[in-house]
This record gives C-alpha cells, structure tokens and sequence, in this order.
C-alpha cells in the first residue's frame, strides 16, 4: 500500500497542479487548430499559384500549336532557361525511333509517349530545366505526337516558400497567443477555487468556520460560483454547528456548576457527621438525594439530546389519545395544585413512533404548562385527527405570563431559560428535547401567544398513520 501511494505521488507531482495542465489543455488545442488553419491555407496557397502557372501553360500550350502545325519531333522554342523567357515547347513521338539525333531541352517521360499514343490524358510535372525548377505540361498535338511545354517555376515557389514563413511565424505566433491566453483563462476561471482552497486552508488552520469565499455581483453566476455559494453554505452551517457545540459545552458547564458544588458541600457535611444533629443530617442527606437526582437527569437530557433520531427498531403505532390521558394522569399527580382539561376524539388517531419518546415529549410539555399556570386555572390539551392530508395535531395551553416576543424565538433553544423563568425549577433543556423528538417523529413542534393570554405549544405531525400490525397503549414516563 505504502509503495502505491509513492507512485500516485510521483504521478501527481509529474502532472503538475490543475491550473498548468488546464492552460497546456487550452494551448495544445489552440495551437491545433492554428496549425491546422495554417496548413488549410498553405494548400489553398500553393493550389492557386500552381493554378495560374498551369493557365500559362495550357495558354502558352495553345499558341505554340497555331504557330507550328504539323511539326515534327523536335524542340520548337528552348527560351525557358531564362526566367523571363517565353515558354519552351518541344514535340515527342509516341515511338522513339522518330526522335531527333540532337537531344532537347524537356525530359521526355514514358508517359509523355502514351500521350501521343493516345492512351493517356494531358498531365502536369515539376522538372528542373538548366537547374531551375519548371513547370510542363503534356498534351496531345497531332497523331502520334505530344506537345511538351515548360515554364519557369521559381517565381511559385518563390511565392510557396514566402508564404510557408509567413505561415509558420503566425502559426508560431498562434501558439504563444494561445498559451498566454490560456494561462489568463485558467488563472482567471479557477480564480474561485483557488479563493476556495485558500479559505478551505485557512479553516484548517485556525479552526475558525467564519471565513466566507467572495462572491461575484448577482447576475455574473456559473458553475464554480454555485460551488463557491454551496462552500460558504456549507461553513455557515459549521459555523453554527460548532458555535452550538461550544455553546452546549458552556451551558452545560454552567448548569453543572451549581448541582455539582451543593453536591460536595452536602457531602463534606456527611463527611462530618458526628458534629451535625440528627435533624441536619436528615436535610443534608436529603438535599444530597435532591442534588442528585437533579444532576442525573441533568445528564440524562444531555444524553438524549445528543441523540438525533430515533432507534427504528423500536418505532411501532401509537394512539394519541390514550397517550395523552396518560400523560395527563402523571402530570395531575406530579402537579396536584394544577388542572389538567384533556379533549381527545373518540375514534384512535393513530401514528408512527417510539411511545417511550413520545410520552417524554407531552410530559416536557406538560411539565412546562404546570410550571407556569396560576393558581385556579386549567392546562388545556386537546387532540385535533388529521384531516385533508393534514396529519393528527396536538395542543396544550397554559393561562400564563406566556411569551415576550423578545424570548419566542429562542424558546427551543438549550439552556435557554426566560428572564420569568429563571427563578423556576428546571434545566432549560425540556423544549429543546421535545422539539428534537418531534423532528424525529417527523412532526413539527412550535410555541405561540395563545389569544386571551398564555403560551399555546402546537405539535403537528405528517400524513396521518395507515395502521400497523402492532397498536400500543403507553403510560406516560420516561425513555
């Protein structure tokens, strides 16, 4: 393994980082279609010169066959040694016993000799004629004979050799254009991600999710911008992740402090005990057992809400109706001083859950209602059946203070205790945990001013439940 992570290694370092490769991708597929244009246009170069030095030829061609008709084999003009001279003409036989004794100045070709024959079409060559290069043509004249007829190429391939410089300094120019612009496009397109790896390298560094990439101005979005908003996206929600983490850490710390300090003054008083009285060990130990329990359940709502679903194994159906009467009843005896009106349907509104979870919720709920009712006045729960789609809907009221507009928002929060209830008994954690249970459930926990004074908490849960194989009644208690 060790060996293959050496050779991905080397690989990465000898292909270089993304924005040098994307810039070679961009100058080799420029440069590509520079030589390409380039050499399209040396053939069209070179096709139309050779195209007017064949038109002289067939011209020249022409009027040397007006000016000796009938002639025999033989040179008929040898000017072409000269670049300015007319064209040169010379006649083949197609047999070569009637060639003269003299030798002319074209080469003669065994093709030319079909072509007096008659069994082959007028052709053009390139020669060298006095060591120049030349161009001929071959054609029929009479019967058994060819006319051969040459001209002075240097003027063409003056022309192909200029064009061929000029073509290959634009092509050489093409592609240092096409690499500087594709370093330009590379460096300016991958701009975002470099913004991105920096501030990804920065989070690393300082451990600090503030950090946001730049965006461009509305109306200038792509593809990488999108990533670059999915980024900072994604650090806003680490943000408040970590900042809710460090805030439970500190909230947590602060409620333990108390509980946890009572709890060793309590127990170095036992620690004592054979100067306290029979009645101030009964308190001490008394309040020892209080501490402790509070701290447990302290520690127990830490523990649940850190869990953020429920253990499918253990979800079944449950009744709401017989839930809440349940619920009731404990609340009645745990708060006798209080009234508990409890409204539920006749026919079972039946939902999907865990039962031990779902008593806990009504039970925070409950217990938060009582906390804060007068004396003399009721804490109301009723039981709506869902309808039109609408999922089963839970209600419990309290005639309270209720809440400020100032708290309403934070009310579910962790830790979270209003200025009237910061004098009351309890962690801040009920509201939180009974919101994390009814996400969980797939239902939606919110908190109102009820009309006419005191705090409505609405519980709303999905499409109603089909019925299952197992339908259970629960009493209302604890996980």
């Amino acid at each position: 393994m060790s060996g293959g992570r050496r050779r991905s290694g080397r690989v990465w370092r000898r292909r270089g980082p993304l924005r040098t490769r994307l810039a070679l991708s961009v100058t080799a597929a420029v440069a590509l279609v520079a030589l390409g244009v380039c050499g399209a246009a040396y053939l069209v170069v070179r096709s139309a010169l050779y195209e007017q030095l064949d038109l002289s030829l067939t011209q020249s061609a022409r009027l040397a066959a007006q000016r000796n008709p009938g002639a025999g084999p033989g040179t008929l003009a040898g000017e072409c040694r000269f670049l300015a001279a007319p064209a040169c003409a010379e006649v083949v036989a197609a047999d070569p016993a009637q060639d003269p004794a003299a030798p002319g100045l074209l080469p003669v070709a065994p093709a030319a000799r079909e072509v007096a024959a008659g069994r082959r079409a007028p052709y053009y060559t390139n020669i060298t004629v006095a060591g120049h290069p030349a161009r001929m043509l071959t054609t029929d004249y009479a019967r058994g004979r060819a006319l051969q007829v040459a001209l002075r190429a240097d003027t063409v391939q003056d022309g192909i050799e200029e064009a061929t410089w000029w073509l290959a300094l634009t092509a050489a120019a093409g592609v240092l254009l096409a690499a500087l612009l594709g370093y330009g496009v590379t460096r300016t397109g991958l701009a975002p991600v470099a913004r991105l790896t920096a501030t990804a390298e920065r989070i690393a560094a300082t451990r600090d999710p503030r950090h946001r990439i730049e965006l461009p101005p509305p109306g200038r979005e792509d593809e990488i911008t999108r990533l670059a908003s999915s980024f900072n996206t994604m650090l806003g929600e680490l943000e408040q992740s970590v900042t809710a983490q460090r805030r439970l850490v500190a909230d947590a710390s602060h409620e333990l402090r108390t509980p946890l300090t009572a709890l060793r003054t309590n127990a170095e008083l036992l620690a004592r005990g054979d100067r306290l009285t029979p009645d101030q060990r009964e308190r001490a130990s008394a309040a020892l057992g209080r501490q402790l329990r509070e701290v447990t359940g302290l520690v127990n709502d830490l523990i649940e809400l850190a869990r953020d679903e429920e253990p499918q194994p253990l979800v079944e159906q449950v009744r709401l109706g017989a839930l809440a009467q349940a619920c009731v009843q404990a609340a009645r005896a745990h708060w006798p001083a209080v009234a508990f009106h409890v409204r539920v349907p006749d026919a079972p509104v039946v939902v999907a859950g865990v039962p031990a979870r779902l008593s806990r919720l009504l039970g925070n709920l409950l217990d938060n209602a009582a906390k804060f009712s007068p004396a003399g006045l009721p804490v109301e729960v009723e039981l709506v059946p869902g309808v039109a789609g609408r999922g089963p809907e839970l209600t419990v009221r309290d005639h309270g203070p209720g809440i400020s507009a100032e708290d309403l928002p934070y009310v579910f929060d962790r830790f979270y205790r209003a200025g009237a209830a910061r004098r009351l008994p309890g962690s801040g954690l009920g509201l939180a945990m009974a919101r994390q249970i009814a996400r969980a459930h797939s239902a939606e926990l919110t908190a109102q001013a009820a009309p006419g004074g005191g705090a409505l908490f609405r519980l709303v849960f999905g499409a109603p439940g089909a019925g299952g194989s197992q339908v259970r009644q629960t009493g209302c208690g604890g996980p």
